[in-house]
């Protein structure tokens, strides 16, 4: 074999360690990008946040060349948040909303959007401060949840009321430290003997077992009522079985501890026909009884969810800046969600001159932190610029809701934008906005359209609430089955498919008409 060398031109695409960062900035979530900021922090020296709290009256990004596409819209919108602005105070509100709340982050937030930071070594994001709202002191879901404090603390305080012996307490803590965030123990009592004694020693495992099985039945005695079930129909015959003892002959509850022992697929598919033969009871009670048990806590540990973590922050405030003339909506960044980071002076000053190889490493994690600043402004210029699309592209949703939505895909804001679609996937991935209509994902207003008589296309998210309208209007004693409301539809010029009518519901977790008609 003859050895020869050649010359050959191609072209290959090759991402820079800021590019390849800038897009991983992009597609993570708030807290993610919180998280990734507190590493940079501990890892890079040229890297510090801002000391300083800026009250300055105006927040916005750079005049950069990404903003020009958005074309008269961001101009008159930022002229007549300047207006607005110069009638109101400029400290801003960021609310945590929950849907409750959206109304009085509306009435709050004043930002404007129109100053300028210049895309340097200095701070970024100082200028967006923020304040409580007058009514702060007024309690939330959060306070209330803090207020019962943790199930596992609930149920030591009422063990500690219990007179016992060491081994029985011993052995009642580590069953209650064994539940899970249900308030269900999903490890059997001998599993959870052999993580401690092992299998060795048979004698030692049955005393464990034996002590395991007395604290069971007074963890199952304490509140709330179906702590400690092995699983859902044992809490279901724990709350019956309590319901009974302060009426031992209500029949109705004594119906229900029938139905519960059989098995619960049916009870789940209302197989009542079934449920007369297996607990011999008549049609009127076995009814009766299901509606009972329907009425019954299925995760006993419910109420003291840590309700923080489903508190969503938004990155996005969308307000009305005329609630009482026409409609105009003005876009806004979240300024809690904004690093305020800038690259130490001191430490930048001190490098400049140096040639020597260890400036020249140090200068490179300067570099590093320019680039980190740089591509944190540009995440957020991104997510402002999509936004302030979808908002002018779903303008009729914020003023009459869901019904309203158009049909909109990720192509059309690419194209206005000059984006890729793959660009706008990343900014519509956990990225959520809060407006007067409630806190929702961006990705929320995209959907695909269906065909009406009119030639027109009618949104997904629209169909689903209209969906939802009619099943909320429907009779109880006769719910509309999916044809049925797959014939309504056609009537108001939308042709949806009984298939697509099923997808659609189930994606709304309503019940299938069988499982909603009222016994």
């Amino acid at each position: 074999m003859k050895q020869s060398l050649s010359l050959r031109m191609s072209q290959h695409l090759a991402l820079t360690p800021q590019l390849q960062q800038s897009i991983r900035l992009l597609q993570i979530s708030t807290l993610e990008l919180s998280q990734e900021v507190e590493q940079m922090l501990d890892e890079n020296p040229f890297l510090e946040r801002s000391a300083e709290e800026s009250m300055a009256e105006e927040f916005g990004l750079p005049e950069a060349d990404t903003r020009v596409s958005l074309g008269d819209r961001v101009t008159e919108a930022a002229t007549e948040a300047r207006d607005n602005s110069n009638e109101a105070s400029a400290e801003t509100t960021a609310t945590v909303a929950t849907d409750e709340a959206v109304q009085d982050v509306a009435e709050s937030w004043e930002g404007d959007g129109s100053a300028d930071v210049a895309p340097d070594d200095s701070e970024w994001g100082n200028d967006a401060s923020s304040r409580k709202t007058s009514d702060s002191d007024a309690p939330d879901a959060i306070d209330l949840a803090r207020g019962l404090g943790s199930f596992t603390e609930f149920l030591h305080r009422q063990a500690l009321s219990l007179r016992l012996s060491e081994v029985d307490r011993a052995a009642l803590r580590y069953l209650i430290e064994s539940l899970n965030d249900d308030g269900y123990l999903e490890d059997s009592l001998e599993s959870l003997a052999q993580s401690l004694a092992g299998t060795d020693d048979l004698e030692q495992l049955e005393e464990l077992v034996h002590r395991f099985t007395v604290a069971l039945s007074l963890l199952q005695s304490l509140e709330p009522v179906g702590v400690g079930a092995r699983g859902l129909a044992e809490c279901l015959r724990l709350q019956i079985k309590a319901q009974l003892q302060e009426d031992p002959d209500h029949r109705i509850w004594q119906t229900a501890l029938k139905i519960c022992a059989q098995p619960l697929e049916l009870l789940a598919k209302r197989d009542v026909k079934r449920l007369l033969v297996l607990c011999g009871e008549d049609d009127v009670s076995i009814k009766a009884a299901i509606t009972l048990i329907a009425r019954l806590e299925p995760k006993p540990a419910r109420p003291f969810a840590n309700a923080e973590q489903h508190v969503i922050i938004p990155d996005v405030l969308v307000t009305n800046t005329r609630p009482n003339g026409e409609p105009r909506f003005k876009v806004q960044l979240n300024p809690d969600v904004m690093p305020r980071l800038r690259v130490h002076d001191i430490y930048a000053n001190a490098l400049r001159g140096g040639k020597s190889e260890a400036h020249q490493g140090l200068q490179q994690r300067l570099q590093e932190a320019r680039w980190f600043i740089k591509n944190i402004q540009q995440r957020f210029d991104t997510i402002l610029r999509v936004s302030t699309a979808i908002v002018e592209r779903q303008k009729s949703f914020f003023v009459h809701g869901e019904l309203a939505m158009r049909p909109l895909v990720l192509r059309e804001i690419a194209d206005e934008l000059g984006l890729h679609e793959s660009t706008i996937s990343r900014v519509t991935t956990a990225k959520y906005m809060t407006t007067p209509m409630g806190t929702f994902e961006l990705k929320y207003f995209f959907g695909s359209g269906l065909g009406t008589d009119s030639g027109s296309a009618a949104s997904s998210t629209a169909v689903r609430a209209l969906i939802r309208q009619l099943v909320a209007a429907e009779s109880p004693t006769k719910p509309l089955s999916d044809n049925q409301l797959s014939e309504m539809l056609k009537e108001q010029g939308i042709d949806c498919a009984r298939r697509t009518v099923a997808k659609y519901r189930e994606a709304l977790k309503i019940a299938p008409a069988n499982l909603r008609k009222t016994l």
